[in-house]
Order: C-alpha cells, then sequence, then structure tokens
C-alpha cells in the first residue's frame, strides 16, 4: 500500500510539473529618440496641478525672460471649488502677500482677487476636475511669489516663479 501511494505521490509530482504556465513572450523595439525642434525662448508652456489636500505639485516655476507664457492649471482632487477651489495667482515683486492674502478672503465676488494692481496674471477659481489656461507676457528677470488665495491657502500653497 505504501509503495502505491508512493508512486502515485510521485506520479503527480511528474504530472504536476508538465503543466507549468506558459510564459508570454516579451520583445520590445528599442525606439530612438530625435531631438524635437527647440521652442523658441519667447514661448514658455507650464502645467501646474493642485489637489484636494490643498497643495500645488510645484513649489518652484522656471520660465524664460522675453516672451508670453501659457499656464494651465489644473485641480486634480474631486471636491468643488465652493469648498476647496484653487486659483494661480502671480504677484509683483512689491506686493505683500499677507495683506494681498488677507483682502483676497474678502472678496469672494471677484473668485478672491481683491481689486488693485498687484498682479501679472491669475486664473479663475476652479473646483474638482477642472482646468483654466491663461497666457500672458513674462516679467522682467527676477523670483516673484505665485499662490493660490482660496481662504486659507496661500500659506501653504506657494511657491517661487523664476523668471531667468
Amino acid at each position: 500500500m505504501k509503495k502505491t501511494l508512493t508512486l502515485f505521490t510521485l506520479l503527480a509530482l511528474f504530472i504536476g510539473c508538465d503543466n507549468e504556465p506558459k510564459k508570454e513572450k516579451f520583445s520590445y523595439k528599442r525606439v530612438q529618440e530625435t531631438p524635437t525642434e527647440q521652442k523658441t525662448s519667447s514661448s514658455n508652456e507650464v502645467v501646474l496641478n493642485s489637489n484636494d489636500q490643498m497643495l500645488f505639485d510645484r513649489s518652484v516655476i522656471k520660465v524664460k525672460s522675453g516672451g508670453s507664457v501659457t499656464l494651465t492649471l489644473n485641480h486634480t482632487g474631486k471636491i468643488a471649488k465652493e469648498f476647496m477651489g484653487h486659483n494661480f495667482v502671480l504677484l509683483k515683486e512689491t506686493t505683500d502677500v499677507d495683506d494681498f492674502a488677507e483682502r483676497a478672503m474678502a472678496s469672494k465676488d471677484s473668485e478672491y482677487i481683491p481689486e488693485g494692481d498687484e498682479t501679472y496674471a491669475y486664473t479663475r477659481m476652479i473646483g474638482g476636475g477642472e482646468s483654466d489656461t491663461i497666457t500672458f507676457d513674462a516679467p522682467e528677470a527676477g523670483t516673484y511669489i505665485f499662490l493660490c488665495t482660496f481662504p486659507g491657502h496661500y500659506q501653504v500653497m506657494r511657491g517661487e516663479f523664476i523668471v531667468e
């Protein structure tokens, strides 16, 4: 009986070993990247993402001076703009950030952009799943502050906009 049981066990092992899963053949073709024509320095394209955690995906944006900037702001979250709205506001170098943000909180009717001439550019306020694209002239070479003016966001959602 032991011999028969041992024989069946060995037979099952041999049969089981023959049923190995077939490996898929994998191949790939190496693609040679061809250098694309350089964009002129007069055009800078920037994509900035924001989310429901009150964060931008970049804290530094670099562009070339002497041309236009096309900036797309995406809200990758799901919360509506009434509760977790985001915008991109590029402040002029002489703007007091804290003062501007305080006045922005009281400017709900103008999408939290206070009256005055303290910005170079800004997007509209967007909610989860929305995007806005703006085009503006790059300011002079230097470092500027960008931020979100939705109430309570500017202290976390801000960064440097560097024009080279």
